[in-house]
Order: C-alpha cells, then sequence, then structure tokens
C-alpha cells in the first residue's frame, strides 16, 4: 500500500493528525493536572532543577546503578521518588528499586520533553510501583549538550479518576478530528498523484515506442514544471531517434548494396553483422550466420586463419584467397575496431572471380586471335616470298600462289567481320527489328540455302515443325543468321549418309528449337566450352571455320531474352537447342 503515493502522502498525515491529537489530549490533561497541582508539580520541577543544577554526568560512572546511593539520599531529604537517567536512557539511580533491573527511560514521555525542552511532566502507571505517578524530568547539560536527565515522581492515584473521564473526552473528539482529517488527507493526495500518474503512463507509451506523446500541464507548481520538462525531453528524444533512425537506414541502405561484403564479429568471436553481399560471397545464410563464430559462419580455413591472425596481433591483415567449392576469388581485408578495450573485427570481402575470369578471356582471346592470324598471315607471307623468288615468272604457279593469297585474305576478312560483328552484339550496338514471326519463316531459308552443300555431302535434311507454327518474337534475319550457322555447323561435322533434322517444341513462354544431326559429336569436357570466342572442339575442327559462329549465335540469342545450350555424345551426333520468347 504504501508503494502508492497516495498512500504515502494520506498515511503520515494521519500519524501526525494522530499524534497531535494525543499529545493535545495529554496536554490538556496535564493543564488540568497542573490546574489541581499546581503547588505538586511546581515543586517537583524545582526539586528536579535543583538535582540538575546538582549533578555533572561527566565526572561521574556511566554504568547502571552507579548513582543509586545519591539518589536514595536525595528521595530521603525530598520524601520523593528520584531517579537519574543517562543520555542514552541507561537509568544510573533509583531510590526505591534496583536500578540494574530497570528499562531505559529514554522513551518516557517526560524524558522526551526533558531531551526536547529542557523539562519535562508526565503522569502515568508505574508498572515499578503499580500506581499512578506524577513524573517530572528535567535535563543535565553540559556544554550545552544533554548530560542526562533527573527526575522526581510522586503518587497522584486519588485525582487519577477525574483526570482519566477527561482524557477519554478529549480523546473521543481528537479521533473523530482525526478521521475527517484523514479523509480530507486522501482526497488532497489523490488531486495531488493524478497528474503523476498521468506521467507515468506517458512514460510508459513512450518507453514502448509512443514518441508522438505530449501533456498537457494543468498547474504550475513542480508538477507542472516536471509536465514540461517532460515534453521537452519527449521531443529531444523524439529528434535523437529519428536522427539516428535515418542514419540506420542510410548505413543499412549502403551496406545492403554495396558490392564489397562485410562481417563484423564481437569480442566473443562471433557474427553480428552480415550483409547481403557478403552472404552472396560466402554462399552462407545471413540469418543463421548471426550468432555463430566466424568459422562457423565462413567455412573456409584462409580467411579464418587472416581473422585470428587480426585478432591476436590487433593488426589490419590483407591477402587474396581463392574460397569455396567453386574457387571464387576474393580479396580481404580484416581489420580490428577497439571499442572500450573490446576488440571487434571487421571482415570486408572483395569478389574478385569476374575480374580473374575477364583477365583470363582476355588473355585467352589475345592467344586465340593471335593463333588464328599466324597461320594465314604466315601462309601470305611464304606466297609472297615463293613469288619474289621468281614464281611470278611462271604464269600458272603465279595464278595458283594468287589463288591460295585470295582464299587467305578471304578468311582474314572473314574472321575480322565476324569479330567486328560479334563487338557490336555483345556491345548492343545491332538494331533488332523484333516483331512477332512464325517459326517456319526462320527456319525456310535457312534449309533452302543450304540444302545444296547438304546434297553435295549425301546428307538428309529433315523440317519436323508442329502444326500450326507458333508465333515468336523475333528478327527474323539475326534467328536465320543463328540456324544457319548451326545448320553449317551440322553439315561440316556430320559424315556421309548422316541425318540433320530441324524441330521446334511449344512450351508456356517460349518455343525452342532444337537442330540435331548424327555427325561425330562433341566430348563431353568440351560441351561447356562450345560457345566461347575461338573454341574448337578437337583437331578435326580446328583447321575449319573461325570458332567465332557458335559465339555470335550464343548473343544473338541472348540479346532476343532466349537460351542457348547443347547436347552431344561423342560418335553418336550433337543436338544444339536456343529458345525464344513466345508472342502473345
Amino acid at each position: 500500500m504504501l508503494a502508492s503515493i497516495r498512500w504515502r502522502i494520506t498515511v503520515p498525515y494521519a500519524v501526525i493528525i494522530l499524534l497531535t491529537t494525543l499529545g493535545l489530549s495529554l496536554y490538556i490533561s496535564g493543564q488540568v493536572r497542573q490546574a489541581r497541582h499546581a503547588d505538586l508539580q511546581t515543586c517537583l520541577l524545582g526539586e528536579a532543577r535543583i538535582m540538575a543544577s546538582a549533578l555533572d554526568f561527566e565526572s561521574l560512572p556511566s554504568e547502571a546503578g552507579a548513582l543509586d546511593a545519591q539518589a536514595r539520599q536525595w528521595a530521603e531529604l525530598l520524601g520523593q521518588r528520584v531517579t537519574l537517567i543517562g543520555k542514552d536512557g541507561t537509568v544510573l539511580g533509583e531510590s526505591d528499586f534496583d536500578s540494574a533491573t530497570m528499562d531505559h527511560h529514554l522513551y518516557r514521555q517526560e524524558v522526551q520533553q526533558a531531551a526536547a525542552s529542557g523539562e519535562g511532566v508526565a503522569v502515568r502507571f508505574s508498572r515499578t510501583l503499580e500506581q499512578e505517578l506524577m513524573y517530572a524530568a528535567v535535563a543535565v547539560r553540559a556544554e550545552g549538550d544533554v548530560a542526562g536527565y533527573a527526575r522526581v515522581a510522586v503518587s497522584l492515584a486519588q485525582i487519577e479518576a477525574t483526570v482519566s473521564r477527561l482524557s477519554r473526552t478529549i480523546l473521543g473528539a481528537g479521533t473523530l478530528t482525526a478521521l475527517l482529517s484523514i479523509f480530507l488527507a486522501s482526497f488532497i493526495a489523490s488531486r495531488t498523484v493524478r497528474p503523476v500518474r498521468e506521467l507515468t503512463a506517458a512514460a510508459e507509451r513512450l518507453a514502448s515506442g509512443d514518441l508522438n506523446i505530449h501533456l498537457l500541464p494543468t498547474t504550475r507548481d513542480e508538477v507542472g514544471l516536471l509536465t514540461r520538462a517532460f515534453n521537452h525531453m519527449a521531443e529531444a528524444l523524439r529528434a535523437q531517434v529519428t536522427t539516428l533512425a535515418r542514419e540506420r537506414s542510410r548505413l543499412e541502405a549502403v551496406l545492403n548494396n554495396m558490392a564489397d561484403g562485410a562481417l563484423i564479429t564481437d569480442v566473443h568471436g562471433e557474427v553480428v553483422l552480415v550483409n547481403p553481399a557478403a552472404a552472396r560471397i560466402l554462399r552462407i545464410d545471413a540469418a543463421q550466420a548471426l550468432g555463430c563464430t566466424f568459422a562457423q559462419a565462413v567455412h573456409d580455413h584462409q580467411l579464418i586463419e587472416l581473422w585470428s591472425a587480426c585478432r591476436a596481433h590487433q593488426q589490419e591483415q590483407v591477402a587474396t584467397v581463392e574460397a569455396g567449392p567453386r574457387g571464387s576469388f576474393l580479396h580481404a581485408i580484416v581489420t580490428p575496431l577497439s571499442e572500450d578495450d573490446a576488440l571487434r573485427v571487421l571482415v570486408i570481402l572483395q569478389d574478385l572471380t569476374r575480374v580473374r575470369r575477364l583477365e583470363t578471356v582476355r588473355r585467352d582471346f589475345i592467344s586465340n586471335v593471335s593463333h588464328e592470324l599466324r597461320t594465314p598471315l604466315a601462309s601470305l607471307s611464304l606466297v609472297v616470298e615463293t613469288l619474289q623468288d621468281g614464281a611470278i615468272e611462271d604464269p600458272a604457279a603465279a595464278h595458283r600462289f594468287l589463288a591460295h593469297m585470295e582464299n587467305e585474305l578471304a578468311g582474314l576478312i572473314q574472321l575480322v567481320e565476324e569479330l567486328l560483328e560479334l563487338s557490336r552484339i555483345e556491345s548492343g550496338r545491332v538494331p533488332l527489328d523484333i516483331a512477332p514471326t512464325k517459326i517456319s519463316k526462320l527456319v525456310k531459308k535457312p534449309l533452302k540455302r543450304l540444302r545444296p552443300l547438304a546434297e553435295r555431302k549425301d546428307l538428309t535434311l529433315v523440317r519436323a515443325l508442329p502444326a500450326p507454327a507458333p508465333l515468336v518474337l523475333a528478327d527474323s534475319k539475326r534467328i536465320q543468321q543463328v540456324v544457319g550457322n548451326l545448320i553449317h555447323n551440322a553439315i561440316k561435322f556430320t559424315p556421309a549418309g548422316g541425318r540433320i533434322t530441324v524441330s521446334a517444341a511449344i512450351h508456356a513462354d517460349e518455343v525452342v528449337l532444337a537442330i540435331a544431326d548424327t555427325g561425330i559429336g562433341i566430348p563431353a569436357e568440351d560441351v561447356p566450352r562450345i560457345f566461347e570466342r575461338f573454341y574448337k572442339a578437337d583437331r578435326a575442327r580446328a583447321e575449319q571455320g573461325t570458332g567465332l559462329g557458335l559465339a555470335i549465335a550464343k548473343h544473338l540469342v541472348q540479346t532476343h531474352g532466349g537460351r542457348i545450350w547443347a547436347e552431344s555424345v561423342e560418335g553418336q551426333g550433337s543436338t544444339f537447342f536456343f529458345s525464344l520468347p513466345r508472342s502473345p
């Protein structure tokens, strides 16, 4: 109950009122007694003053019973009961009883009055003498401080009945007054506590996240000042939280959209932050990695060694590592973050895999171009030297060498043209006239153009298209180039008597065209690389073509939003597939 401010205000008021009423009752009773026994009280106080003036507690022993003889001597002289009390309430001297067996008297009424005002008078029933007594106590002072008390007592049995009746009347009136005062104090306390309760409710709403709380001050007292201070605090907190939320959003946006991976581990080595780039680079689940140790989250011994070295030496560690089953190249920067003697570690991961692959492709491209150009240039150089050495004088030989030069130059021109076309396609500079087109139109012209070549090699060309022919979104000229390239490759690598089939399969949102042959096939290890520039599957194919046709076909299909792939069994033939989106 006392936990409530209301009762903490009401109860002290009630206690004060009750004590005041009791004091008033005692005071009035005392006044009555004084009126009835003025001479006796004056006498007792006078006797107590005489004893107090004659006592020197500082020079006397402080143990109980030390002043019994002095008390009895004064009692014989005065004809009254005499008690000498120490500062702490210990009875040092008693005229009628053994002081060593008596209780402490510090909280006796007359002693308390003497402690407060120097003198005290009380009338009460003495358990020691089993009768009503009037007590008069005077404080004994030494150097301005209370050193003890001198008390004189006398029996008042003959007048206690009258005083008791008067006291009961006064106490009854005082109790009624106290009850009315308690009710009034409770009402005032309730009115006082109401704004505090409103502040408490507002503080709870603020703690739960409601930052728009605002209270209207209803008073100008301390509670009103507290309400204004609360409103000011709420506004400052709202501004600070808004600023922190904005900064946090910016930081999260940077972390979530940065290309580099970022991890942070705490003093225990557990992961406390993983951005999406790090999860993608390390191929881990960011949510599951939180709370795990760095070793459990990363699963790579090179990164773990860098992280451990950073924690051990508290120095930045930088290295390029090859991590993961796919051989990803990572540039790792491990930096210690010292914060209040708590070592945290920031791990930045830069994925260099694409850069490494581009470097590899660039080296392979230069090597392949050099290889493709070396043979025709060497052949041209040899022909020129032969002509210079005198073959030009022989018309037949000169014509034969010039024809050879023409073939080599044609091959070089084709290579350069295909390289330029591939470059334009990859850079997106080739305009596409995409329109709904029947697949039969995409296949008809390449088949008609290449059928004589197939017949010369004793090959059968078969068209197996569904009816009715579906519409696809395509640039007919470019897709005809793809189909012609794939059919031409099938003709080149299919022995006489073979069969080449052009078919199509209709799916929900795309059409897949297939060019299947019964040729020499492609080794399984070469199938994933046949669409690379200049890549040729075996030595039998190395002397035919530039090695750019399939690369051009791949980029043209991808530009249309389709896919291209191949399936082959060495010695049994190959099938090339590519897809095109269906027309709505």
